[in-house]
């Protein structure tokens, strides 16, 4: 019997996810526009891209995960004070979010669909994307440039969680 908490994934919404950024999803788009002579359909302005402070610059990267053996447990979380960070899946499968308020190891599970994208806000505490059912693209745009946008945390014993699919 594991010591860690168990934590059960819950499925993605922009309500439960809003306090950490924007799920970007066709299906929730505000701004839809008919372009290119009627045979393209934009959806406009998913999320909310915070990349320039401090001289900052976007950055379009492509990650490429791989799934983790389950049970997965979570002993470390990142953040980036200096800019949001947006992936979305080109590979057509599920994987997981984890995200944490101000407390990195106050940590909330969700199982992103494979159209939803997220955008976590400038220092929202995540976990890397986790693949699941194969190997998963993902569409990065970060932000680029001086400053340390990078933090790390390792977390306790006591704070670690159990994901149970």
């Amino acid at each position: 019997m594991s010591a860690l908490r168990t934590v059960t994934p819950t499925p993605l919404t922009a309500d439960v996810f809003g306090a950490f950024g924007d799920v970007i999803d066709v299906d929730l788009a505000r701004d839809v526009r008919l372009i290119n002579e009627g045979h393209t359909t934009r959806y406009h302005d998913l999320a909310q891209l915070d990349l320039s402070r401090e001289d900052g610059v976007p950055l379009v990267s492509v990650f490429r995960s791989t799934p983790r053996d389950l049970p997965i447990e979570i002993c470390k979380m990142e953040c980036h004070p200096l800019g949001s960070q947006t992936f979305i899946p080109l590979s057509g499968h599920p994987y997981l979010v984890v995200v944490g308020r101000a407390d990195p190891a106050d940590l909330e599970v969700f199982v992103a669909g494979p159209t939803q994208g997220v955008n976590y806000r400038a220092g929202t505490w995540h976990h890397y994307s986790l693949a699941l059912e194969g190997p998963s693209d993902f569409l990065v745009i970060d932000r680029g440039g001086p400053g340390d946008n990078l933090r790390e945390v390792e977390l306790a014993p006591h704070q670690r969680i159990e994901i149970a699919l």
